[in-house]
């Protein structure tokens, strides 16, 4: 089966019910229906919760958490085998964008992401379209 680690834009822009491309908006859908798998890094639900506080987003922690919970989306925790890759991935400065990413390589899925700097990493791939 196919996996795709989301970022913390493409989660909240999909909770939100806000634009993005259709390719994006398709592994949402396929995870609901367990056509795709779907993970999400424990860095994105921190951001998330930090977001939300400042009530820059809509959306809420605990919200995204049931959402992952229904769908029975796993989270990638911090570990060493995931830090010790967020510090090889050494072309995208934010600490935060190199854990998301550093899920991905790990586990070896594309990020759906709209963040510059992921997408020109040499380390992941990524999907946004």
């Amino acid at each position: 089966m196919n996996g795709f680690v989301t970022d913390t834009m493409a989660i909240i822009l999909w909770q939100e019910k806000r634009k993005m491309p259709q390719k994006s908006k398709d592994i949402f859908i396929k995870a609901e229906r367990k056509e795709v798998e779907l993970h999400i890094p424990a860095m994105v639900l921190a951001e998330i919760g930090c977001l939300s506080e400042k009530k820059k987003i809509e959306v809420t922690l605990s919200e995204t958490i049931s959402y992952l919970t229904k769908y029975n989306i796993p989270v990638h925790a911090i570990d060493v085998e995931l830090l010790r890759n967020a510090f090889e991935i050494n072309d995208i400065p934010e600490l935060h964008d190199r854990l998301i990413a550093a899920s991905g390589k790990v586990h070896g899925y594309p990020i759906i992401t709209n963040d510059p700097e992921i997408i020109a990493s040499k380390f992941v791939s990524t999907i946004w379209d």
